[in-house]
C-alpha cells in the first residue's frame, strides 16, 4: 500500500478542521459541537505531526483533546437543561457577519500573497525540542508551571463539588 503524500494528508486534515469548526458553531445540540470540537482538535495534532512537531501533537491530544474538550463534554451531560435541549439560534446580523468574513478573507488572502517566501532550512530543526521543553518546564517555567496544576486541582474540585448533587 503506498503512502499518501503530506501535501494530500494536510488538504485531507485541513478540510476536517474547517468543517468541523463550521459544525462547532452551527449545529443546536450542544453535546454534538463538543463532538464536532473533539474532531477540530484531533486534526489540528495531525498538522502538528506534518510538520514534525511530535511533541506538540501529543500535547494537543492529552491536553486539549483529553482534558479540556472532556471536560467540556461532562459539563453538558451534567446540566441535564442543555444536554437534550436544542439551542435557538436567531441571528438579526446575519448580513453583516456575513460582510466582514469575506472582508477578513479578501485581507488574509492579501497578505498571504504579499508575503515573501519564508527561507526554511531542509535539515530541520538542530536540537530535540522535547528535551528543551523539559528543561524550561522543570528550571525556567517550574513556577508558572505548578501554579497551573494547582489552579487546574482547585477548579476541578470545585467542579465537582457544585456538580454534585445533595444529598436528603
Amino acid at each position: 500500500m503506498e503512502v499518501p503524500e503530506a501535501g494530500v494528508v494536510f488538504w485531507i486534515l485541513s478540510v476536517v478542521i474547517i468543517v468541523s469548526g463550521m459544525l462547532v458553531v452551527s449545529l443546536k445540540n450542544i453535546f454534538h459541537c463538543a463532538l464536532a470540537l473533539v474532531v477540530c482538535l484531533f486534526a489540528v495534532a495531525g498538522i502538528y505531526l506534518l510538520l514534525e512537531a511530535e511533541f506538540l501533537a501529543a500535547a494537543q491530544v492529552l491536553i486539549y483533546v483529553g482534558a479540556v474538550a472532556i471536560l467540556i463534554i461532562f459539563a453538558v451531560m451534567l446540566t441535564s437543561d442543555l444536554a437534550g435541549g436544542k439551542i435557538t439560534q436567531t441571528n438579526e446580523n446575519a448580513t453583516i457577519a456575513f460582510v466582514a468574513c469575506v472582508m477578513f478573507a479578501a485581507g488574509a488572502m492579501f497578505l498571504i500573497k504579499k508575503t515573501r517566501v519564508w527561507d526554511i532550512s531542509p535539515s530541520g530543526l538542530s536540537f530535540d525540542n522535547v528535551s528543551a521543553i523539559g528543561k524550561y518546564l522543570m528550571t525556567e517555567f517550574m513556577l508558572p508551571f505548578e501554579v497551573v496544576s494547582v489552579l487546574l486541582l482547585a477548579a476541578l474540585i470545585g467542579a465537582v463539588v457544585l456538580a454534585r448533587k445533595e444529598r436528603s
